[in-house]
């Protein structure tokens, strides 16, 4: 394999980096650390539109800034008298019926940016609006409390920065087994030979030697580990599935990570949104009934939590392509079997109390649940990660 090559192929040459004194107990699953609970992060990238998603039916104003994109009656799921599900979201609607799903409306941060791109760093990096930052927030849980590459995935071929730590990051995979496979290319065990005969110190490593012994490592632990379980679970036919049919073997293997990443393009439905926006979210439900049944039947959903975000909104009022900008707060869903809260977490989006830009107000701080997330079921010190105390929230 070319060095170019092996360079895209494998992420890790380029996402990881070195651990002083790792390599004698990186074999070494640390068990009192990582425990036994599971996180998964969902981003709906794009910027999903939340009022098309839990629709505010009985609202007049909704209707007046929508008349060609509103969902009518028929073409909602009423779970209360004033709020319900697009008609795509009948897997989802069944999840809140047993108590596995909480709705938490009006979600976002002070001086909101529209930006795609800042926005999404803004959520991964759990920074404020004016603050940038270089590690994401899983990124920095994994470094400081996990310590091993392997214990944050992400489901795709490259690292996305909520990954990314100080000074270790995560792993982006799609295939263990192709993984695996690129760690032991000629190339790969010629760079190593090469420097392991130079006899280099610890703390003379280069750059490249120290992320491919990492990757090695880690590789040959996924791959061993989580080739002991395949999904007998249906999923559709679709990328999203296929990611989080992923997501599922690993965890039902047993794999020691405990934060895995996974996200779902095409939400930016700035024209003709209603036919996009429908597709999307079917596939987004039935992907996750799919993923809770296959969890369920391996006896693992007890100890995930699958959290679904978006970087942004839209806008309350649709433009002339029959479609919405970029807006601000959004609802997020917090989906497991041991919820505090379900149902709808919080108060209904106020339509009538608008930002400057037309865009809701947000009344939670989306950094909250992270707090939340991490000090409750993850069961660290979300300070410690944050950088930054932030109120809980009776979620899990």
């Amino acid at each position: 394999m070319k060095r170019r090559d092996f360079i895209k192929q494998s992420t890790l040459a380029s996402s990881l980096f070195f651990v002083p004194n790792f390599i004698s107990a990186f074999q070494k699953v640390n068990k009192a650390t990582l425990g036994h609970k599971k996180l998964v992060v969902i981003q709906l990238a794009g910027g999903n539109d939340g009022l098309n998603t839990i629709i505010p039916y009985t609202n007049d104003i909704y209707y007046q800034n929508r008349p060609e994109i509103s969902l009518s009656k028929p073409d909602l799921i009423k779970v209360t008298d004033n709020l319900g599900f697009h008609k795509n979201l009948g897997p989802l609607k069944n999840l809140f019926d047993k108590g596995y799903l909480s709705v938490i409306n009006n979600v976002g941060y002070p001086n909101p940016n529209r930006s795609h791109f800042r926005s999404t760093d803004i959520w991964q990096t759990a920074s404020a609006s004016d603050e940038f930052l270089t590690s994401g927030w899983l990124g920095r849980y994994v470094e400081e409390y996990i310590k091993k590459p392997y214990g944050g995935i992400e489901i795709d071929d490259s690292l996305s920065l909520i990954l990314k730590g100080k000074n270790l990051n995560g792993i982006a995979t799609k295939d263990p087994a192709i993984l695996n496979r690129n760690m032991q290319t000629p190339y790969f065990k010629k760079v190593l030979d090469t420097q392991s005969d130079a006899h280099l110190s610890e703390h003379n490593l280069g750059y490249l030697y120290q992320t491919m012994i990492e990757a090695q490592s880690s590789s040959k632990y996924i791959y061993e580990t989580s080739k002991t379980f395949k999904s007998k679970q249906e999923y559709p036919n679709d990328p999203f599935s296929k990611q989080l049919k992923t997501t599922a073997e690993f965890i039902n293997s047993h794999l020691s990570t405990s934060v895995y990443y996974v996200a779902m393009g095409g939400f930016d439905t700035h024209a003709g949104q209603a036919n996009k926006q429908g597709k999307l979210l079917d596939v987004y439900a039935n992907a996750m009934d799919a993923f809770v049944k296959d969890l369920e039947a391996n006896d693992t959903f007890k100890d995930t939590l699958i959290l679904t975000f978006s970087e942004f909104g839209r806008r309350l009022k649709q433009n002339a392509a029959q479609g919405t900008d970029h807006g601000a707060a959004n609802n997020v869903f917090l989906i497991g079997k041991n919820l505090k809260t379900p149902g709808f977490y919080n108060e209904v989006p106020d339509l009538m109390n608008l930002d400057s830009n037309g865009d809701l107000k947000y009344t939670v701080d989306f950094r909250s649940i992270y707090a939340t997330i991490l000090d409750k079921w993850l069961a660290v010190n979300d300070e410690t990660i944050l950088n930054k105390s932030f109120s809980k929230m009776h979620l899990v």
